[in-house]
Parts: C-alpha cells; sequence; structure tokens
C-alpha cells in the first residue's frame, strides 16, 4: 500500500473539480477490480441489548428509554429464506453486543440458513471470545464485521468504545488468524476529530488484515452524550471512501444508509461514486426496527427498492456472485493474472 499520497490531510478539503477527479479516479479502480457489480446483501437486527456504553450509539446500556427486545429465531429464519428479495446473495446477521442472542438465536440462524438457503452469513456482533468466534465460523458464517472506529487510543477510551482500542485490534487479528474475513470500520467527522486523525484512521486501516472496510459519517445519536454535536461532513466522509479505495483496491466498501442522514438526498449514490460497492438491505421487521437505534429513530431505511433504484441509477448492476464465492475465486484470479 502506498501511503504516501494520502500521508497530509490535504486531500479531505478538495471539493470541485478536485474532488470530482479523486472520485472519478476512485471509481475507476473499482471497476477495474469489481467491473460493473454491486454485491447486494441484507441485513437483520437480531437484537438491541447491548453491554457497551459507547457515546456515539443509541443503544448504549445507558439509555434507559430504549426498548429492548431479542428477535425470535422462527421469525427471522422464515423472513430470511422465505421472503428475502431475490437480489440477496448475503445476509448480514447483527446485533448490540449481546452474547446472550449470540447464542440462543444468532448460532441456531446461522446453522438453518446454512441448510436452507445459498446465501453467504456475516455477523456484526462486537466483542465476544475465542470459543464464540470458533462456533460462529464452524455454523457456516465466514465474514465478521468488526470496527475499530478511531485509530486515537486516548480518545477512544474517553468514548467508551468498546473495550481499549488495543483489545479490539488483537480481536481483529485473532479473528483473521482464525480463519475469518474481516471488515472493519472507522466514523468520520466525530466531535474533536481532526483532519490528521482521519489520516491515522487510514493508516490503521492499511495494517489490518481486511477484506472490507466503511467509512460512515458521525451522527449525533439520541440519548446519547453526543447528541447535541454537529454532524459529520458528507464530502470528507466521501474523500475518506475514495482515498480508502486507492489505498487498498480489493477491499469491498460498503455504501452505508447513514451517508443520506447528513443532510444531503444523494449520500447514498455519492458513496457509489467514490468506490462504494455494496449495498445493504435492511430486512429487520418493522415494529423492531424503530429500537434498533444506532443514531436516531427517524432512520433511512435501504429497502430493496431504494438500493437497485441507487445501483441502476448509477450505471451499475447487482452482482451474481456473493462474498463468499467472490473472495474463493479471489486467489485464483490473482494468480492467473500474475501469470
Amino acid at each position: 500500500m502506498n501511503f504516501h499520497r494520502f500521508s497530509d490531510a490535504e486531500f479531505l478539503a478538495e471539493r470541485g473539480a478536485a474532488q470530482s477527479a479523486l472520485h472519478n479516479e476512485a471509481a475507476a479502480v473499482t471497476r477495474e477490480h469489481f467491473g460493473r457489480a454491486v454485491f447486494v446483501r441484507g441485513v437483520v437486527e437480531v437484537s438491541n441489548h447491548c453491554r457497551e456504553n459507547c457515546h456515539y450509539c443509541g443503544m448504549r446500556r445507558d439509555n434507559r428509554s430504549l426498548d429492548r427486545y431479542r428477535a425470535t429465531h422462527d421469525q427471522l429464519a422464515e423472513l430470511i429464506i422465505h421472503h428475502r428479495p431475490v437480489s440477496l446473495t448475503d445476509v448480514n446477521i447483527q446485533t448490540g453486543e449481546d452474547p446472550v442472542a449470540v447464542r440462543e438465536i444468532v448460532l441456531p440462524l446461522i446453522r438453518t440458513l446454512r441448510c436452507e438457503t445459498p446465501l453467504g452469513v456475516s455477523v456484526c456482533l462486537g466483542t465476544l471470545n475465542e470459543a464464540l468466534y470458533d462456533e460462529l465460523l464452524a455454523a457456516g458464517a465466514s465474514l465478521y464485521i468488526i470496527k475499530f472506529e478511531l485509530a486515537d487510543a486516548a480518545r477512544y477510551a474517553e468514548f467508551e468504545a468498546p473495550g481499549t482500542l488495543a483489545e479490539r485490534l488483537r480481536h481483529i487479528r485473532l479473528l483473521a488468524a482464525r480463519g475469518w474475513r474481516i471488515s472493519s470500520g472507522f466514523i468520520a467527522g466525530l466531535p474533536g476529530q481532526s483532519a490528521d486523525d482521519l489520516v491515522a484512521n487510514l493508516r490503521l486501516m492499511g495494517e489490518l488484515p481486511l477484506d472490507g472496510c466503511s467509512v460512515s459519517p458521525f451522527i449525533p445519536g439520541e440519548a446519547t452524550p453526543l447528541t447535541r454535536a454537529t454532524t459529520g461532513d458528507l464530502d470528507t466522509t466521501l474523500n475518506c471512501m475514495a482515498a480508502l479505495r486507492l489505498l487498498r483496491p480489493e477491499l469491498v466498501i460498503p455504501a452505508v444508509s447513514a451517508l443520506n442522514l447528513t443532510g444531503a438526498d444523494d449520500g447514498y449514490r455519492r458513496g457509489l461514486q467514490a468506490g462504494a460497492n455494496l449495498c445493504t438491505i435492511n430486512l429487520t421487521p418493522s415494529e423492531m426496527r424503530d429500537n434498533y437505534l444506532l443514531y436516531k429513530r427517524q432512520r433511512f431505511i435501504m429497502n430493496e427498492e431504494r438500493v437497485l433504484a441507487a445501483i441502476a441509477a448509477e450505471g451499475l448492476e447487482v452482482s451474481r456472485v456473493g462474498l463468499t464465492d467472490h473472495w474463493r475465486a479471489a486467489p485464483a484470479l490473482a494468480e492467473a493474472m500474475a501469470g
């Protein structure tokens, strides 16, 4: 990875023609590595119970106003097996940091999906333990999403992010060593965050054994210590995404729904223009969705119609190959190109 180009923060401030050139370059690199195909996955938000207390998340344990829930295995299995959109190749199973839900709901659900569907399975479950990581992998999941959020250890502790930054990074490396594909990510625009901090996030990303990475704009969460803070800047976030693509062309980079919570109606599409190549359709039952409070109850839900419209509007197409099959083929493809 040649980091020199992005070793200072000037690229973060690019707007107008310079920004368009940066994003066009990132899009061209994406097309070179992935063609015009965009991966489409679904997400089910299984539980909003959380033992962590992150200042930027509405599901933090100190939020006593939140109605906590855990979905049932049968409810989610019926939804995914029989009522999922036909465009999906993968599903992401997501919770607050809730080991009870992992054991009682997530593990049985993965086993059911492995038997009943061809879907690739990813999980976003927080920091667990080695035995549980191994059990989830053996059940049939293959991608673990675990974001490092920010590269500054002192600020990480200040925001009460999970554990310590060193512990988080150790778990990322541990998961990769135990056979998982890893996707991580960071937040752009946290209160007090400098341009140099964002450069440090990109540098750390380059040091980790990742297959995917996201950049999410900071959105002030309801019932959090940061509820009155300023929303992260969309253009800065998109420039980080473009830099991420140019630094690590092989990564799968999601367009996150929060891009449309920055006050811009075209934020999500601009993510696809800046190098993103993964879209996520929210499958969480509506009676639970409002209480999965990452940011605020007025969420921007990426349903199938919105996702497919965004992909089509950018002249892209839905991938027929899922993430698991893509990564399985990647070493052979790289070897063939080198030969």
